[in-house]
């Protein structure tokens, strides 16, 4: 008898569920019948919102629409969605796929957006469009309202959710320059951060400080009658952490990164075209510049390159930018690039020095001292040096043992000299090759900073007094190295 009545209760269960589905699902129907007779007996109207405007630069409002839609709870209803890996670990996140419907309501209207997608050809290139439908006797109640509504509530998704965005450009399109979605972006995920760089600590204080003040700086600008732009020019050997800065400042800024490959533009007017459809917040890279300048082959020329950076196009292309290049060495350089507004600030990236070599071993190894850091610090007043990426190489190769990882170090320094000692002796020559840029900061009204700062400039000094009592010697000693950089603020 027991089993009987359990088996009565789990089929009333179970009848109870599906009369409830069956009740679900038929009150969803009704509903979804409902607004189809209504839509029918309304007369509505479309507005769009393109993705690009008639200049082909991003429309900003098309990213808040966007931010808004896909934070809708009603994008589950839509037929198709697209899921995708969110900000936080293992996090997923809807976005509305293309050609569907999401519905939503303000003050009592309801509305919908479809998100249109129009096929330019059979591989990646589309024209997008948000478009939205709403009762025709509405749109004078809500339209204005709703409009500020998706401003605010998409700004507040955004701060909560920003993610950095590094941007690259693709080829042209066609010869008509109908340019179409020439950037293409992945997340920005590089660790980076101004503290972890090696670089000297008081330049660090400075770039900061100078960021910040860029951050505040809208209406100054504007009172000049200047665009809210700030140039900054990166030059030093490879390896020695431009890239890495880049990303830095980004994440200290929170802004995105278009990242110009050079070698993908066709002309001057595409150059153009690429910073037209770049947006506010945001730094605006083209690293080994002098490269490309230098080049023979390089498809955009000088005028080009110096409309890019200061020209009327730069103008047009929105406020608070950072346009940052990079250089392996500067001296070859037409001093037109380099001047006041085009470069406003310029950073040494010097090789590795003992004070680059303790930042390195505390992000690589967490040592803030070992009993052979004296042995390494003796090495560098020899004049031994690498660049930072290969010193980080042999760190984190041998972070297992922070003992083995510094005699790699010690190792590799020491080669360095032994190779220089070996080549002084074939070509009969002595002492040491100053740094590649020595101008003086005191010939240019350019606010300059160096990333080599750490050693006071009386001591420099006293080190190059030391070469030239040297000079006739044919040993080098461990006085003999000059390092350091003669562009620093006095």
């Amino acid at each position: 008898m027991g089993i009987f009545a359990l088996l009565s209760i789990i089929i009333c269960v179970f009848v109870a569920v599906r009369l409830f589905l069956y009740r679900t699902t038929l009150i969803y129907r009704l509903k979804k019948w409902g607004h189809w007779i209504e839509d029918r007996i309304h007369v509505h109207q479309s507005l769009k919102v393109p993705e690009l405007n008639e200049n082909n630069q991003e429309n900003l409002f098309y990213r808040k629409v966007s931010t808004y839609l896909n934070s809708l709870s009603t994008i589950e209803d839509s037929d198709f969605t697209n899921l995708v890996s969110g900000k936080k670990p293992n996090g997923v996140v809807l976005c509305l796929d293309d050609d569907q419907t999401v519905q939503d309501t303000f003050l009592g209207a309801r509305v919908s957006w479809t998100n249109r997608v129009e096929r330019i050809d059979e591989k990646t290139v589309c024209k997008k469009t948000f478009v939205l439908k709403l009762k025709k006797k509405d749109k004078r109640r809500i339209l204005q309202s709703y409009v500020q509504h998706i401003y605010r509530a998409s700004e507040d998704i955004e701060l909560r959710c920003k993610e950095l965005k590094l941007y690259m450009n693709t080829v042209t399109i066609s010869d008509d320059r109908q340019s179409i979605g020439r950037w293409s972006f992945v997340r920005l995920s590089h660790p980076a951060t101004i503290e972890t760089i090696a670089m000297d600590s008081d330049l660090k204080k400075k770039v900061k400080s100078d960021l910040d003040s860029f951050l505040k700086s809208k209406q100054y600008y504007h009172r000049l009658g200047r665009v809210w732009k700030r140039s900054y020019l990166l030059y030093g050997p490879s390896g020695t952490g431009k890239s890495s800065f880049i990303a830095a400042m980004a994440k200290f800024l929170s802004y995105d990164v278009y990242d110009i490959d050079l070698s993908k533009v066709k002309d001057d007017s595409d150059l153009k075209m690429l910073l037209l459809q770049t947006t506010s917040k945001s730094l605006i890279v083209i690293e080994d510049l002098d490269r490309f300048i230098t080049s023979n082959s390089s498809t955009v020329s000088l005028s080009g390159m110096l409309n890019f950076m200061d020209g009327i196009w730069n103008s047009c292309s929105s406020d608070e930018k950072l346009m940052v290049y990079t250089m392996n060495n500067k001296e070859k350089i037409d001093p037109a690039i380099l001047r006041p507004g085009r470069i406003d600030v310029h950073i040494y990236f010097p090789l590795c020095n003992f004070n680059s070599f303790k930042t390195l071993a505390n992000n690589c190894l967490g040592l803030k001292d070992h009993k052979l850091f004296p042995q390494v610090e003796e090495i560098f007043q020899t004049g031994a040096t690498m660049s930072q990426a290969e010193m980080s190489e042999l760190m984190i190769s041998n972070r297992g043992s922070p003992g083995r990882a510094l005699k790699s170090v010690i190792t590799a320094l020491q080669t360095n000299v032994d190779s220089r000692l070996s080549s002084a002796q074939v070509t009969g020559k002595t002492g040491t090759r100053l740094p590649d840029d020595t101008s003086s900061p005191e010939t240019s009204s350019v606010f300059v900073m160096d990333s080599s700062c750490s050693v006071p400039v009386v001591k420099e000094m006293q080190k190059l007094y030391g070469l030239l009592r040297l000079k006739s010697s044919k040993k080098i000693g461990p006085s003999d190295q000059f390092s350091g950089s003669m562009e620093r603020s006095r």
